[in-house]
């Protein structure tokens, strides 16, 4: 089913992100991980792409398993800027062999290596190239990337959100969002977003953080503001790893009873590929989450 789809039957969608397992973790394990999921019913679940598109054999593999033998919708990353046109089409045609109609077509990470390299010039630059590649081929619903503290890469947020206009006029089907912690944030770029005639569905990408390990990580990936009460709870619980997991669940849990009694498109929680906080969060909003697909 075509995710642009579901918008049409029932608000909010409800969807898990998992990753291609590095070298010491197995396709076994992931698996296992998406069994222990897919009572939970969720929409939808996403498979990325990995740095600079390293996994992208393995995507197809999870995805297709996922859509094929587990029977839960899914969507494939597909990154661009370290591929070819004959390897974006390749990867088009397979993900149309195995059934696949969604697809998250995103620009991926320049290595540095490359970055600063004048004799590299990139087929694909730009996801909205990568856009108009997947549109060319036809069967599938294409979602995008935002972000609602502005991408990392951008002079500032006024730039942004014309890039993500820009993305959006070219035919996106929906927007997930770079994780975030802070409501308010996503709330005035959703606010900016309309302003500028954006109506595509918005599905607010959620992480449980349960290690401060993660936190570094996060700043490091996204820049993503650590409002104060979030900090002051983990700097608490720190030394006590059983209570820091369960603080980080219930911080995520009142996130997205927030955002679904805001009225979000969507929520998208990103599942670090283990079952358990995913599960806590989702027992915890089963009343809120059936209320309102009443």
């Amino acid at each position: 089913m075509y995710i642009r789809d579901m918008f049409k039957e029932k608000r909010p969608t409800i969807s898990f992100e998992i990753f291609p397992p590095k070298t010491d973790y197995s396709l076994e394990n992931i698996y296992k991980t998406i069994g222990e999921l897919k009572d939970l019913n969720p929409d939808f679940i996403s498979v990325t792409y990995g740095a600079g598109g390293t996994t992208k054999d393995t995507t197809v593999e999870i995805a297709s398993k996922i859509k094929n033998e587990f029977n839960i919708e899914t969507i494939a990353h597909l990154t661009c800027v370290r591929s070819s046109e004959k390897e974006i089409n390749n990867v088009l045609n397979q993900l149309r062999e195995n059934n696949i109609e969604n697809i998250l077509a995103l620009r991926g990470d320049i290595p540095d290596e490359l970055r600063d390299d004048p004799n590299w010039n990139p087929e694909f630059k730009y996801a909205g190239e990568l856009i108009d590649k997947i549109k060319e081929n036809n069967g599938f619903s294409i979602g995008g990337a935002c972000y609602p503290e502005t991408h990392m890469e951008a002079r500032n947020a006024v730039e942004d959100l014309r890039y993500l206009k820009a993305k959006c006029d070219k035919g996106l089907d929906f927007l997930i969002t770079q994780l975030f912690l802070d409501n308010e944030l996503f709330y005035q770029f959703k606010e900016k977003t309309e302003i500028l005639g954006i109506d595509t569905p918005i599905i607010a990408g959620i992480m449980p953080i349960t290690k401060k390990s993660q936190l570094s990580k996060i700043q490091e990936l996204s820049g993503s503001n650590i409002p104060p009460k979030f900090l002051r709870m983990v700097n608490k619980y720190e030394h006590n790893p059983e209570a820091l997991k369960e603080a980080g669940i219930a911080y995520a849990t009142e996130q997205i009873i927030d955002l679904l009694t805001a009225g979000v498109d969507g929520i998208h929680i990103y599942t670090m590929n283990k079952s358990f906080a995913t599960r806590k969060i989702m027992n915890n909003i089963l009343s809120i989450r059936e209320s309102l697909l009443k």
